[in-house]
């Protein structure tokens, strides 16, 4: 029972290590708060696409707005209007009637007449407001509406954001006496008529209204981190955006269009519904992709507060409620072990290449399941964390992927160390060959890399695989053996190459230049063994340079590899990365080492990674000389097509493909490659990643096809490309296409 014990930890040391240690670090960062503003538009996401609630007809809004400026004639509304307004609202027998409006001075005309309704209407709630701020100070209510406790406060909590999406019931006035909200207090008359009053709960500073407990709003609730929760908060339970009231202009009222019974038990509130009030505020719903945002009347705001309070006590409608805290880190956790066990689990699915599309399914079908499964909360009314346990998800999938990379660079390297004869023969004459260490030497570095070869792996068995394989690294191993190249290793498709080392000569860049050509010459014979066997076509990139490395013995006593080391190796690597099929690039010492009888085709200037100033590197079309190997040349003609081919794409940097999907139409085509029209050109030698969409829409793309942007110059800012990797089913469907297009022309 121990050995299964101590052999189950050791078997998943990869997800005991990672889970708790990245769920540590997403709290810490979450406890710094630095993914707050993350939370909060999950959360306001989660608001836009929840299905909208119908509307609230217990209540009703007056909106005044522009048109009701213009018909009263002054920017002003004198208290004579809202006196007549009154009047009419309360002869319609609502059960209250919230005045969203400052009264605290009088505005002539009438102001008299608005004080008599004032002592007439006790069910007329008007505000105060209680919190002054930077940039609104504390308003006092109407002196009349004070002295009869007809007052609410009309505070509303804005978040870092500019967005509201608390609420306060109730507010400590500098007095120090509690405060309904307006919208509170209007809930409050409607639901006594009903019967139904606050109940405190002992010992807690909750309490009961009707069929619902209200839980006050503390600090680190939801997605908040040390949030101000003064007053009595609650999350505030939008209906949804904007006119999910009814709202009528008080225009309407005034000149007496809507029926007389309009109002009778419900509950009327009235308030700036325009841009002439400075009373719009943002809200969830206010953010959205394709246009500005939208701002809500704060009158519109109250009716959320008081519909929230009324449909809680009444029809038991859910208020918005959170885990504490704990149970939130127990939450990141579990998910930073699903990422981990997932990966971990996976780490042998699709092979040991360092990207694999079964190997990162897991996880983002875990992602999938954890979002889908927090938006099904939130609509039962629960905020559970989103962002954190996302992020804890996929940094531990992350994590264990980059693990299982950097081990799988060791197993691609199982097919072991070839060494030339005169390399075994040079050990044995010298002994001291055998030992740890290394010396610094130039040498030049040939290394080559099938194009597309992941994709078409993961199309193959990996029987197929093996024997492409074993068939590509035969011929070219004779090539490089003739050619006197040590072969440093074999890394799956890619081949390292050493012209220099272990013993150098004086022709070591010629004939690294002369073995990439046969090499690249020796290919067609590759192929026409691919098609017996119905196997795919390969094309090969290489790169060479020459500089200064360290080249001997590299690592223990038990296991010793004769290899190099140095920044000249990661430049020829860099090289071979801007090839496409068929072709060698050289660098500008290689160029100078092997003299006048090499042949260039075309010279560019790159930026590689670790090195500051340009590279200048040469395309190699052929030696002279003893050598007289030359590449077939052949212009490649680009043919317009009948009806562009609408496409997807997205822009590869190494292994990684972005997150950022662009789109094009193919509009030329050649027998490799294409031009592509876009509005969001890509460099030159650049690698893509893109799909053929059937009917313009993401849901139709084919396969993934890999390509590289060439340097072709082409009209109206379009760019070209050679295909790398293209599926059996594309490549047959493209080629038939081709044949058609150019037969036209």
């Amino acid at each position: 029972m121990k050995e299964r014990f101590k052999r189950l930890l050791w078997n998943w040391r990869g997800v005991w290590i990672t889970a708790p240690t990245t769920a540590g670090l997403v709290i810490l960062l979450r406890m710094l708060g630095l993914l707050q503003p993350w939370e909060w538009t999950a959360y306001d996401q989660y608001f836009r696409l929840r299905p909208l609630e119908s509307k609230d007809e217990r209540i009703v809004i007056v909106g005044i707005d522009e048109a009701d400026i213009r018909a009263i004639g002054q920017p002003i509304i004198p208290d004579e209007v809202y006196a007549r307004l009154l009047e009419k609202l309360k002869a319609m027998q609502p059960r209250a009637i919230g005045l969203d409006i400052y009264r605290d001075l009088p505005v002539e005309p009438g102001h008299k007449k608005l004080v008599q309704v004032f002592k007439s209407t006790p069910n007329l709630i008007g505000i105060q407001k209680v919190v002054g701020n930077s940039s609104r100070e504390a308003v006092a209510p109407p002196p009349v509406l004070k002295a009869k406790g007809q007052v609410g406060s009309n505070d509303l909590i804005v978040d870092a954001d500019n967005k509201i999406r608390r609420d306060l019931l109730f507010v400590q006035t500098p007095q120090g006496e509690m405060m309904p909200s307006l919208g509170m207090y209007l809930a409050l008359l409607y639901l006594e008529k009903e019967g139904i009053q606050i109940q405190e709960i002992p010992e807690t500073t909750n309490w009961r209204l009707g069929k619902t407990t209200f839980e006050r709003f503390q600090s680190h609730d939801g997605g908040y981190i040390r949030a101000d929760d003064g007053g009595y908060q609650v999350l505030l339970n939008y209906r949804g955006p904007s006119n999910r009231f009814t709202i009528v202009p008080m225009r309407d009222i005034l000149n007496d269009k809507v029926p007389k019974d309009w109002g009778r038990d419900r509950i009327i509130l009235i308030g700036g519904v325009s841009e002439t009030f400075p009373d719009l505020y943002f809200t969830p719903y206010s953010s959205t992709l394709l246009s500005s945002p939208e701002r809500m009347a704060g009158v519109e705001i109250h009716a959320n507060i008081t519909s929230q309070v009324l449909s809680a006590a009444v029809e038991g409608r859910s208020l918005l409620k959170s885990w504490p805290e704990p149970l939130e880190w127990l939450w990141v956790l579990v998910w930073a072990t699903v990422g981990g066990v997932l990966s971990w689990q996976g780490r042998y699915t699709g092979g040991v290449t360092n990207l694999s599309i079964h190997r990162a399914l897991g996880p983002l079908l875990a992602g999938g399941t954890l979002v889908g499964s927090t938006y099904i909360a939130f609509v039962g009314g629960w905020w559970i964390p989103v962002i954190p346990p996302v992020l804890a998800l996929s940094g531990s999938a992350l994590v264990i992927m980059a693990y299982i990379a950097q081990t799988a660079r060791g197993i691609r390297k199982t097919f072991g160390r070839y060494l030339t004869d005169e390399v075994v023969a040079n050990l044995l004459e010298h002994p001291e060959g055998l030992k740890l260490g290394g010396e610094r030497r130039k040498i030049t570095i040939l290394t080559s890399d099938l194009r597309g070869f992941t994709a078409l792996s993961e199309r193959l068995s990996p029987e197929e695989v093996i024997k492409v394989l074993n068939l590509y690294l035969g011929y070219m191993a004779d090539v490089i053996t003739q050619y006197q190249g040590t072969i440093d290793e074999f890394m799956g498709d890619g081949i390292l190459v050493l012209f220099g080392a272990p013993t150098a000569r004086e022709d070591d860049a010629q004939r690294a230049i002369a073995c990439g050509i046969a090499m690249q010459l020796a290919m067609d014979s590759v192929n026409e063994k691919m098609k017996q066997l119905d196997l795919p076509h390969l094309e090969m990139g290489i790169g060479i340079n020459t500089g200064d490395v360290v080249v001997g013995n590299i690592g223990s006593e038990k296991r010793t590899k004769y290899g190099v080391v140095g920044s000249q190796v990661n430049l020829t690597y860099r090289i071979e990365s801007y090839t496409v099929g068929g072709q060698v690039l050289i660098s500008e010492l290689t160029l100078k080492e092997a003299g006048s009888i090499v042949k260039v085709e075309g010279q560019k200037e790159v930026y590689t990674k670790g090195v500051k100033k340009p590279v200048t590197i040469y395309d190699i079309v052929g030696i002279s000389g003893e050598y007289n190997l030359f590449l077939k040349q052949q212009e490649e003609e680009f043919f317009p097509l009948a009806e562009a081919i609408p496409i997807q794409y997205a822009i590869l940097d190494g292994k990684h493909v972005s997150a950022v999907m662009l789109r094009g139409n193919l509009v030329k085509l050649s027998a490799k490659g294409a031009e592509v029209s876009s509005q969001s050109p890509v460099v030159a030698l650049s690698n893509i990643k893109f799909n053929l969409l059937t009917s313009n829409t993401p849901d139709s793309a084919t396969e993934d096809i890999y390509a590289k942007v060439i340097e072709k110059k082409t009209d109206n800012g379009n760019f070209c490309i050679h295909f790398t990797s293209l599926p059996p089913d594309i490549e047959a469907m493209l080629d038939e296409l081709y044949e058609s297009t150019s037969s036209h022309h």
